[in-house]
């Protein structure tokens, strides 16, 4: 049996590593410093985005918080308290400003793209002759002069049973 010594009876080395422990240790990493916006509420750091992204940006974040609280708290009215009326008009308030956030979202993502690709694309001329491509030629040939086709579309038992 080990002695037990007085003094570090019931101390347990919990503490300060040792040596040994602090070597074995890895490096904390050190997190890459990143652009925010200035504490001044001013916004200059956002000075690279477009204004329009901006503002349709905190635009649907308010819109989305909004819908997803009275989503969320209608129902809860509604059953908990048993105001029919009141959770029903928040829900329905929530589902406007979800709608309200798409539309957002839409419009901005339409104002981005450019004005060339709304437009109907011009018709293509199929009697190219400097499209030659033999294969589709006679496949068309092929469906157009097959007399066998127009017998067996005529013949109604042919639909019904097929040819054993």
């Amino acid at each position: 049996m080990l002695p037990v010594d007085e003094e570090d009876e019931g101390e347990v080395p919990f503490g300060e590593p040792s040596d040994a422990e602090r070597e074995l240790r890895p490096d904390i990493p050190k997190a890459p410093s990143v652009k925010t916006f200035d504490d001044g509420g001013d916004f200059s750091g956002a000075s690279d985005l477009d204004n329009n992204t901006l503002s349709a940006f905190v635009a649907a974040v308010i819109y989305a918080n909004v819908a997803v609280l009275l989503v969320a708290l209608g129902p809860m009215v509604w059953y908990f308290e048993g105001m029919t009326q009141v959770g029903s008009l928040l829900l329905f308030v929530g589902v406007l400003a979800g709608a309200r956030t798409y539309q957002t979202w839409r419009a901005w993502d339409q104002s981005r793209e450019p004005a060339d690709e709304h437009a109907e694309p011009e018709a293509v001329a199929t009697d190219d002759p400097t499209d030659e491509d033999p294969i589709d030629d006679l496949a068309e040939e092929d469906l157009a002069d097959d007399p066998a086709d127009d017998d067996l579309a005529d013949d109604p038992a042919d639909d019904d049973f097929p040819e054993r």
